[in-house]
């Protein structure tokens, strides 16, 4: 993948290749499935920085009787003018007596263009080490004598 940023659609939507839900091209991890569908670094980060406006959960339980029911779970969704956009049944099912399930809805807003990363901080300058001197000059002991080639004199 290229270094280079990826144009965003707002709202422009994929299939998932893993779970075939309709997903938003923008995203790297589907939220249905929650596999990978691509490896986008700025992609990954615009899915870090999602907020999350709305968080539901409750739980369902058999009335009291004897008799088995059944329930339905569906999601509405409208626009600011009351029009529906979207209705899906997500799930069906049947509560025995004394049974119970519990049903959590979330929805993520993401921002168009991944947050911004602050510069790392430098903490530190480290000096780059002295070079070595040449082999010719020789080589120095802890105590500070200068070891020389043969027929040259120690220096301190």
């Amino acid at each position: 993948m290229s270094a280079a940023a990826r144009p965003v659609t707002a709202g422009k939507t994929r299939v998932c290749p893993h779970c075939k839900a309709v997903v938003l091209e923008s995203l790297s991890i589907c939220p249905g499935c929650r596999h990978h569908l691509r490896f986008d670094v700025e992609a990954a980060q615009r899915q870090e920085a999602a907020i999350r406006a709305l968080e539901v959960e409750g739980e369902v339980r058999h009335p009291h009787g004897e008799d088995p029911c059944e329930y339905s779970v569906v999601v509405t969704v409208r626009n600011d003018k009351g029009q529906e956009i979207a209705r899906k049944l997500v799930a069906v099912g049947a509560l025995q007596s004394g049974e119970r399930c519990s049903v959590a809805l979330a929805v993520e807003v993401l921002p168009i263009r991944a947050p911004a990363q602050p510069e790392p901080a430098v903490l530190a300058v480290v000096p780059e080490p002295a070079a070595p001197p040449p082999a010719s000059a020789g080589r120095r002991l802890p105590d500070g004598t200068l070891l020389t080639p043969p027929g040259m004199k120690p220096k301190r």
